[in-house]
Order: structure tokens, then sequence, then C-alpha cells
């Protein structure tokens, strides 16, 4: 996407370096609202598998209109045998409470 694009997340490219896939994302709109962040803002994504039971998650936020430096988060994901759920907003979504719960009653049920 040329650089004139800008979307509201931004465009995201992957590349590998050793064993660390990096996500380099950049061409946000003014609208992107993070943290006071404009059209400037760069994240860099990394993740790097530290062992077998752990995934490092980490980001770095690079605006110079926003922030007097980059800074960066990393967070040691720990493997889980959970399920995954797919992250949705749903803005008045108030059964979701409810069903969570009835599932984790079902979840502690001898049967």
């Amino acid at each position: 996407i040329a650089s004139s694009v800008r979307q509201w997340r931004g465009d995201s490219r992957g590349h590998w370096e050793a064993d660390t896939l990096v996500v380099e994302t950049t061409n946000f709109t003014g609208k992107t609202a993070f943290r006071g962040s404009g059209e400037k803002m760069r994240v860099i994504e990394r993740f790097k598998r530290m062992d077998a039971d752990t995934l490092l998650y980490q980001y770095t936020v690079d605006d110079p209109s926003s922030f007097e430096k980059p800074w960066t988060v990393e967070i040691p994901l720990p493997r889980s045998e959970a399920p995954m759920f797919e992250y949705a907003c749903h803005e008045g979504n108030y059964a979701m409470t409810g069903g969570l719960a009835g599932a984790r009653a079902q979840e502690k049920s001898p049967d």
C-alpha cells in the first residue's frame, strides 16, 4: 500500500529476523486514538519463543509528535491449554457475562 493511503489501524508488514517475527505498522490516520498518537506513529512488534512454554511479545511505540522518546513493553505469554476465543468488542453485549458464567459453571460440574 502506498504511504499516501492511511488506515485506522495502520499498514502492517512482517518479516523474520533470525528466530523472531517482526511486524512493523505505519500509515496510521490522525483518527487513530492510541494515547494521543498521530499519523507519524510507528509500532514495531516482536514475537519470539523463549522456550517450549513461553512466547515473548514485545512492542515499541515511536511517535515523535506525541512522545519524547520511543517506549517499549515486554509481555511473556505462557502456553495455555485453554481454548482461545476471538476478541470482539460489542457495545451493549451484556449477555456475555452470563454466557461465560454458565460455561464456567458447566466446567466445574462433576459430569
